[in-house]
């Protein structure tokens, strides 16, 4: 990797102002305590070691989770400078770590051309936020050591020998005072360290976790970056061509992007800013989509597979289909949206733009085959959102002229305010009407569904509207679908999918959340989704109330409490419910629908990436990754109805 030729010495570390409400605020800093937030502090010590790797410093960094939740970062830079800083009059090391904004990435002469993170803000609060912290640094030839306790220094930088090469490790314990729990969870940072590797071409990132007897661990290294990264998106589809397109460019605002067009209906393109994930998109997803959709449609028109009487193809047509991914690198990003990951910075989408319509359309004209491949999915597209137009209206055609525009099976609730609201989703008429005599009737609508639904995953949305299991959830939630959905035209605040607890009932609920999944993602990044849990078990016995449980473990839970009171198994009567059907109105208002009893899981888009991978594993049409999933996790499955 070529270096970044900039000075990188205590004149390039800048202060801007001091530490002091990290720990009284950490939210401010790193978003909030809880397990992200806990996660964020290995992210930003592993980023100051991804920004030395983007200036052409560092080729390796190896995190380990000790025991006891001990953080070790170890990388192979240039080490923290450690002479006197000129205006703290303390080490340059100890300034990195104990000043808010003290760092190397401020200015136009700083220590670092583009960097990710909190841009200096990283290093001291990690150090706010740990009960103590350990920093060692390789450097001029020589072993430094420095230590920390919540954010103070106690023992200062010192040489205690030497050492050959260059580098940094910081060890680190989070304070329990502050987090809600220091369990790091291993296959989090494990998803997010292979994302910065696809990114940062080259560089080698290995993580174990020794907490266990039996350690885990990982290593992350490609040098196809991502073009690696997009072929390891597709691995469960089918290419429509072979080799993604690559599209590199650097300058004043370096731009890399990798595109492949797989035979499925759903578009995914990820957006990163100095490898930052920009889950919201902004000025270089902007520029990048425009310039798809003219260079597609210029090559249509000049070779004649558009004719004059030919309307241009949409946006939406180009990118069905599209695996893509965009990492631009910008030396002052602005953020904007709601959770500050939306790029702002308005000179990204010319440079985007101009770049993909030049590199794009050479590609498109060395590779015909590709082109026509392309092209033809797109076409075909192009019908299907015609044919969906077309029966889209008819559905609205339809409604107008009937006198209800609701589903003939909703029993809607009274209650007009959708933050009140909530719609169950109920497998079976059975079951739906039970729902019905038992929910409350003022905030709770009941939808019944019966029998298995289409499976979105293979289907075009010209097959959605109309379909009779989906158009009445489409019509019920009241938000349109795909492109035209509108969350806030939504009917119901909470949208409850309740169905059997065996096979078919969980069949049906990854039928659902496919369709919520790729057809109304807003509904679930909004936090609308929800799974009921019905219980399992009846416990029952003759002048006690009924105990429900709703695990197998809680099960064996309220077997031994009763035990204890002189209540044996076998005095017990036991009911394994197969299905919602078997419970009266009662039964299922108490266990499942009563807001102060129930319990519900919400349904989250924490990993859009791991989520787009298992609908397309579980719901697509290639059947051996599939079969090699079920294989590898059979062991796992629990309530298996057979």
């Amino acid at each position: 990797m070529e270096k970044y030729n900039h000075k990188y010495g205590a004149e390039q570390i800048q202060v801007l102002e001091g530490l002091e409400a990290v720990r009284k605020r950490p939210g401010m800093y790193i978003g909030s305590t809880s397990i992200r937030g806990l996660h964020h502090l290995v992210y930003e010590i592993v980023d100051n070691g991804v920004d030395e790797a983007l200036a052409g410093y560092c080729t390796e960094i190896n995190v380990i989770i000790e025991k006891g939740n001990v953080i070790c970062v170890t990388d192979n830079g240039r080490g923290i400078p450690v002479e006197i800083h000129p205006k703290t009059k303390i080490s340059t090391a100890e300034t990195v770590y104990t000043v808010l904004h003290a760092g190397g990435k401020f200015g136009g002469d700083s220590g670092y051309k583009v960097s990710g993170g909190l841009h200096g803000v990283g290093a001291s609060v990690v150090n706010a936020l740990s009960t103590w912290a350990e920093v060692t640094i390789k450097r001029d030839g020589g072993l430094y050591q420095m230590y920390f306790e919540k954010g103070k220094t106690v023992k200062k930088l010192e040489k205690i020998g030497k050492a050959e090469g260059t580098g940094t490790k910081v060890r680190f314990l989070a304070d329990d005072t502050i987090f809600e729990s220091l369990n790091y969870e291993y296959e989090v940072l494990e998803k997010r360290f292979r994302e910065i590797a696809f990114l940062t071409k080259g560089l080698k990132i290995t993580i174990e976790d020794q907490r266990e007897e039996t350690p885990k661990k990982a290593e992350f290294c490609y040098e196809g970056g991502l073009i690696s990264f997009v072929e390891f998106l597709n691995k469960n589809k089918e290419k429509l061509h072979k080799q993604p397109i690559y599209i590199e460019k650097a300058g004043e605002i370096p731009v890399e992007i990798a595109i492949q067009y797989t035979s499925s209906y759903s578009e995914n393109i990820y957006t990163f800013v100095n490898n930052i994930n920009t889950i919201e998109g902004g000025t270089h997803l902007e520029g990048f989509k425009r310039s798809l959709t003219k260079v597609f449609n210029d090559y249509a028109r000049n070779h004649n597979i558009l004719k004059e009487k030919d309307s241009n193809l949409q946006g939406e047509d180009i990118r069905e289909g599209i695996t893509a991914v965009v990492s631009v690198k910008v030396k002052e990003p602005q953020f904007e949206g709601q959770t500050k990951t939306k790029l702002g910075n308005s000179e990204v989408t010319g440079v985007v733009q101009s770049m993909v319509n030049e590199a794009l359309s050479t590609f498109l004209e060395e590779n015909p085959s590709v082109a026509k491949a392309i092209l033809e999915k797109c076409i075909s597209a192009s019908r299907a959102r015609e044919a969906a137009r077309k029966a889209r209206e008819l559905v609205r055609k339809k409604s107008s002229l009937e006198t209800s525009t609701l589903p003939g099976k909703l029993a809607d609730c009274s209650s007009k305010n959708p933050e009140e609201c909530e719609v169950y989703i109920v497998e079976g008429d059975s079951a739906g009407g039970s729902a019905k005599q038992g929910r409350d009737r003022k905030f709770q609508a009941i939808l019944p569904l019966w029998g298995k639904m289409l499976n979105v995953e293979k289907a075009r949305a010209d097959k959605i509207y109309g379909n009779d299991k989906l158009n009445p959830v489409i019509v019920a939630v009241g938000a349109g679908i795909g492109s035209e959905f509108d969350i806030t035209k939504i009917r119901y605040g909470k949208v409850i999918i309740m169905a059997d607890a065996d096979v078919d009932g969980a069949h049906i609920r990854t039928l659902l959340l496919t369709f919520f999944f790729r057809y109304m993602r807003p509904l679930i990044e909004n936090g609308n989704v929800y799974l009921a849990q019905p219980p399992l078990y009846k416990l029952s016995k003759k002048g006690m109330e009924d105990i429900y449980c709703y695990t197998d473990e809680d099960l064996e839970k309220k077997y031994k409490e009763l035990e204890e009171k002189g209540i044996t198994r076998e005095q017990l009567g036991l009911q394994r419910y197969k299905g919602l059907g078997e419970m009266n109105p009662e039964q299922l208002w108490e266990t499942t629908m009563n807001p102060e009893t129930r319990i519900l899981v919400k349904v989250t888009m924490d990993d859009a990436i791991k989520a787009d991978e298992i609908f397309t594993l579980l719901m697509g049409d290639e059947v051996e990754p599939r079969r090699e999933f079920i294989q590898a996790n059979a062991k796992y499955v629990k309530n298996l109805d057979i």
